[in-house]
């Protein structure tokens, strides 16, 4: 692999994965149309490091809230039957428990897994999906602006928001414009669907990369390639903070109206080619 190879597939991955645009739809057209894969030839372990430097991006970024439900986890269990009375001088804890309810949808997942990456392969597909992701982020503009946050969103609105990243494992359906979409409906302040959206990735992109980690370890590593390998990283974590950055502002203005008219593009395209090819 070539270093500008893993410098494009970590630009990609780290813009893609947190702008609502789908990371999976634009790497699977860079695949298909440019055989330009981070997962064939060898390169698994190369994925493994890029959703790394991506949740490591996170990590940055939301450093103290992980912090803080870190801490106020380890005080709200060691209250025992106390911690039910003081449980609104645990905000952290709180928003980890519903993080916690909104990843074990996930699970439903599993049955299907093969039949949704055998999806990766069809061009057509992944078009149509990036149109609805263009669809849904323009109707979550016209949403009414809500004032839940994590002291008073309730389960039912971590399960609806954790059945819709169910749904965006489909590829093509951007994970962060739909559970930010999911959340901006059940009431959440746009601020807040953005950092509830991005700290819910945390434990289904570590448990992803666990199992990805093993894959690629039997595989082998192309240690020749490990230059490149940690360039592409690099280039991951330190996009993927800049993309964060820009959406928690874009969602400050409300605004996701451009990356619905960028998403249509790119979905239509990917039709087309897929028609031409």
């Amino acid at each position: 692999m070539s270093i500008w190879s893993a410098v494009i597939l970590g630009l990609v991955q780290g813009l893609a994965e947190f702008l609502p645009i789908s990371s999976s739809g634009h790497l699977s057209i860079l695949n298909n149309l440019f055989s330009l894969s981070a997962e064939e030839g060898g390169h698994l372990f190369f994925d493994v490091l890029l959703h790394l430097g991506t949740l490591i991006s996170i990590c940055i970024v939301y450093w103290q809230d992980i912090v803080d439900m870190f801490f106020e986890v380890l005080g709200f269990v060691n209250l025992g039957p106390m911690a039910g009375a003081r449980r609104e001088r645990y905000p952290a804890a709180r928003l980890f428990f519903m993080i916690v309810v909104a990843t074990l949808p996930l699970l439903l997942i599993l049955p299907i897994n093969d039949m949704l990456e055998s999806l990766y392969y069809n061009n057509f597909f992944i078009g149509v999906a990036l149109v609805l992701t263009g669809c849904m982020l323009y109707v979550s503009d016209r949403m009414t602006q809500g004032k839940k946050t994590g002291g008073n969103m309730t389960v039912l609105d971590a399960v609806i928001i954790g059945l819709c990243q169910c749904v965006a494992t489909v590829p093509g359906l951007s994970r962060s414009g739909t559970t930010i979409t999911a959340g901006i409906a059940t009431g959440l302040r746009r601020d807040f669907a953005v950092k509830f959206s991005f700290l819910m990735s945390l434990p289904a992109v570590l448990g992803a990369n666990i199992l990805s980690f093993a894959d690629a370890v039997r595989e082998g590593v192309d240690w020749a390639n490990m230059p490149a390998y940690l360039v592409g990283m690099a280039v991951a974590l330190v996009s993927g903070i800049g993309a964060i950055t820009l959406l928690k502002y874009i969602a400050q203005k409300g605004k996701f109206g451009g990356f619905a008219y960028y998403c249509w593009v790119m979905g239509v395209l990917s039709i087309i080619l897929t028609m031409i090819f």
